[in-house]
């Protein structure tokens, strides 16, 4: 019996590795590593702190009683103090030192910033092997003419590859501003209450290099380069709002994406992956409705919109530190991460899986062709001697005229043959051939695909060779 609700994040879309990323489990062993941490630094900066101590500490990062800690907190009304009782019960010996000097956000915040970095870690992982299998799906498909569209109305052949590559540029553009942004993160630090770092001024009896080298060294001991320069009792929201803006840069490519699949699903271009029992529709039993892109459509417009979240956060701060921030972002960070991990899975499931089909591509296009190809048959023509102003007439003329019997009357695309029927062109049918056949009216498409991939794609991928991954797993 299930009588409670479930996160549907966590129960059908993300990943196990995702998930755990933003555990309970996650969470609180990287508070207790943090007070270590503490300690640690502090000892070597003279404080009365031994090795017994420390060693306590470490012996206990994992094994958190939650249940303790649940009823410390209904007392309290505060987590990290529940938290820091919890762990102080299982380190007697240590108990005096443990948080020695700092705040809440030392953990929480400081956490936040860890948890953030692992969770973009994760999406690094994603992002590379997604732009790993769209290199693959375009280059198998740089030279399958397909019809372009702009305004989704017939425009001019194209190639699958190309297409794609535009997938590809928007994805290795999110990575920049990923890698960017990733760079970027430090750790709060311990700056005390109010970021003036006075706990620790008076812990070390006035000693102000030794309250910098404080942050340094438990900087270094978390893996970070260092810590932000300034703050209040928190770092700033707009952290939070640079790394969910990475999310919703992902977020609109996938969507962008998903777009585009299921319009190609609409024209029977393409198919995503369909397993032997999967159910299109309970009513319509010979549907083969795209689902996955649609997931990505709706978990992206999600991600997107919750983008907004830490930016009205970060906007609403008062002074140094206020705590209508806590509450929204126990929820929207972890969420946006589960989100975008979903989505991606998605991604990579498609394009690695996915169906092309070419020869409904060839006929949609052999309808469309001779549209395309009149600017050819003017130009031949007026090579011939014809009157370039004349004959454009006649071939708007005769457009109007057989696109009109097209959609009135559902007859076949004869323009050829009419232009081969009108005196005015001097042109045969064998000569209209010749014209279609010296042009695949594709421009450089094949090309603008290898080019891509070979000076943008591909050296990307040889520096990130380590992150690829064979397959996502998804839900479905």
């Amino acid at each position: 019996m299930k009588d409670c609700y479930e996160n549907p994040l966590c129960v059908r879309y993300s990943s196990d590795e995702m998930k755990k990323i933003f555990s309970p489990d996650e969470k609180f062993s990287t508070w207790r590593k943090l007070w270590v941490a503490l300690a640690k630094a502090q000892k070597k900066l003279g404080l009365d702190i031994t090795d017994g101590q420390i060693a306590e500490m470490e012996s206990h990062i994992y094994d958190v009683d939650y249940e303790q800690a649940s009823k410390y907190e209904k007392e309290l009304r505060h987590d990290v103090m529940a938290h820091l009782k919890t762990y102080c019960d299982a380190c007697k010996t240590a108990q005096p030192i443990i948080h020695l000097g700092a705040t809440s956000c030392y953990v929480g915040d400081n956490t936040d910033i860890i948890v953030m970095k692992k969770a973009l870690l994760r999406v690094r992982t994603q992002l590379i092997t997604l732009i790993a299998k769209l290199k693959d799906f375009a280059i198998k498909n740089k030279d399958v003419i397909t019809l372009s569209y702009t305004h989704f109305q017939s425009a001019q052949p194209t190639t699958v590859g190309k297409r794609a590559t535009l997938w590809l540029q928007d994805l290795v553009n999110d990575l920049d501003n990923l890698d960017f942004q990733l760079n970027r993160l430090k750790l709060l630090g311990c700056k005390g209450t109010t970021g003036t770092s006075a706990s620790f001024l008076t812990l070390f009896n006035g000693d102000k290099e030794k309250v910098k080298k404080l942050e340094n060294l438990i900087a270094e001991e978390m893996g970070f380069n260092g810590c932000y320069d300034v703050s209040g009792q928190t770092y700033s929201r707009k952290v939070d709002y640079y790394v969910i803006s990475v999310l919703s840069g992902i977020a609109q490519s996938a969507s962008k994406f998903s777009s585009d699949i299921r319009l190609l699903s609409h024209l029977k271009e393409f198919d995503e992956p369909f397993e032997d029992k999967q159910v299109g529709s309970s009513a319509m039993a010979y549907k083969r409705n795209p689902m996955r892109s649609e997931r990505i459509a709706s978990l992206s417009r999600y991600v997107i919109v919750n983008s907004l979240n830490p930016a009205i956060t970060a906007s609403a701060q008062w002074f140094e530190r206020t705590l209508d921030d806590s509450a929204n972002r126990r929820i929207s960070l972890p969420e946006a991460f589960l989100a975008i991990d979903g989505i991606l899975s998605l991604y990579v499931n498609i394009v690695a899986n996915g169906t092309v089909y070419p020869l409904v591509m060839k006929k949609r296009l052999e309808e469309e062709l001779p549209f395309m190809a009149t600017e050819n048959i003017l130009m031949y023509c007026v090579k011939k001697g014809g009157d370039r102003q004349i004959l454009h007439e006649r071939i708007r003329a005769l457009s109007v005229e057989t696109a009109k019997n097209i959609k009135l009357y559902g007859k076949e695309n004869d323009l050829l043959d009419r232009i081969a029927e009108d005196k005015a062109f001097n042109i045969t049918k064998d000569e209209i051939k010749k014209v279609l056949g010296e042009n695949s009216y594709i421009g450089l498409a094949d090309v603008q695909t290898q080019e891509y991939i070979d000076n943008v794609v591909s050296p990307l991928l040889k520096n990130n060779k380590d992150y690829i991954k064979s397959e996502e797993k998804i839900r479905v």
